[in-house]
């Protein structure tokens, strides 16, 4: 089995990210074909900033290591290797317009009209090849990225049936709890690092005292009352997801344990949570970030590895479709 994820390197990495993807790459298992990829081309789509784009890919790197993520998979930069391009192209024309048109995110960003570029447009095709590359069973996923996982089953399927079977059909794989953290001061949103207000999200990297602040002046409501009831108390649920997450309970036990508590407590013990989550990865973090070599030979082994899985494909993808290489 062969489990492929990609994270794009385009700002701060969120509680939201970790809970909703970054963790359960580690349940995962030590499985060599396990690949996790910082899809530096996919931001391309939203930034112009080199020097920035430089250096958030070199913190998710550290990220992914100090997660132990490099212990038993691979993990590599997508712009390393070139197939992913030039998969890619060849997957844009076997794409129909009115596909990439029906997707969520495309629709929702441009609607914003800020920096439309055609690379939003085709980003899902970009993403397939990502997947397809590597004969991927598993796409861990949350939520807003399943329409995107449909698209390439359908484009691998597509390419199957007009040449010959090349890709594997993946499947998506959407934690049944917790796919999805709500911002800390509008809980019916997304926790999202591109929110205004910073009090919205925690950073995996935020400090401890920052920690608490913003759980501290997380949203909840009037009832008074500890529930699980996303409709009615989304504050309390969404407090409530995390620290179920960081715990790793379930949600009735997470209740039994906050039994005729209140709001102040919840916070509270969310906050110790979160704190006695973070800390470790943290401390990894900055050893990592301060060993230069470690993380550019990991890297660059990363990507050896990948590079060969992806030329092989490239072969087979070559001459089903027709390229003239004698």
């Amino acid at each position: 089995m062969v489990t492929f994820s990609g994270v794009q390197p385009s700002g701060i990495v969120t509680l939201g990210n970790y809970l909703g993807a970054l963790k359960h790459f580690k349940a995962h298992g030590a499985k060599e074909d396990n690949l996790y990829c910082i899809v530096d081309l996919h931001a391309l789509t939203s930034t112009t900033d080199s020097k920035a784009l430089k250096a958030q890919s070199k913190t998710l790197a550290a990220i992914y290591m100090a997660l132990g993520i490099h212990e038993h998979s691979t993990i590599f930069i997508q712009s390393h290797v070139p197939m992913h391009s030039e998969l890619a192209w060849i997957l844009q024309c076997t794409a129909r317009m009115g596909e990439l048109e029906r997707m969520t995110q495309f629709k929702d960003k441009s609607a914003k009209k800020i920096n439309v570029n055609t690379g939003l447009f085709t980003y899902p095709t970009l993403m397939a090849a990502d997947i397809l590359l590597y004969d991927t069973n598993i796409v861990p996923v949350g939520i807003d990225q399943k329409q995107h996982i449909e698209l390439t089953r359908d484009l691998a399927e597509r390419f199957n049936n007009t040449y010959r079977e090349i890709f594997t059909i993946p499947e998506p794989q959407i934690a049944k709890h917790g796919a999805k953290i709500y911002s800390l001061t509008e809980p019916t949103k997304k926790m999202s690092k591109s929110d205004e207000n910073v009090k919205s999200f925690i950073s995996i990297l935020d400090d401890e005292a920052t920690i608490r602040r913003k759980i501290k002046s997380a949203t909840t409501d009037s009832v008074g009352e500890i529930n699980f009831d996303e409709e009615n108390q989304p504050g309390v649920s969404n407090l409530l997801t995390i620290y179920s997450l960081c715990k790793e309970i379930s949600i009735d036990q997470t209740l039994e344990h906050f039994n005729g508590q209140n709001y102040g407590f919840l916070k509270s013990e969310v906050a110790q949570a979160i704190v006695d989550e973070l800390t470790p990865i943290q401390d990894r973090y900055n050893q990592i970030m301060s060993d230069k070599d470690l993380l550019n030979s990991t890297l660059k082994a990363g990507s050896e590895v990948a590079g060969k899985k992806a030329w092989r494909k490239m072969q087979k993808v070559k001459k089903a479709v027709g390229f003239y290489n004698e």
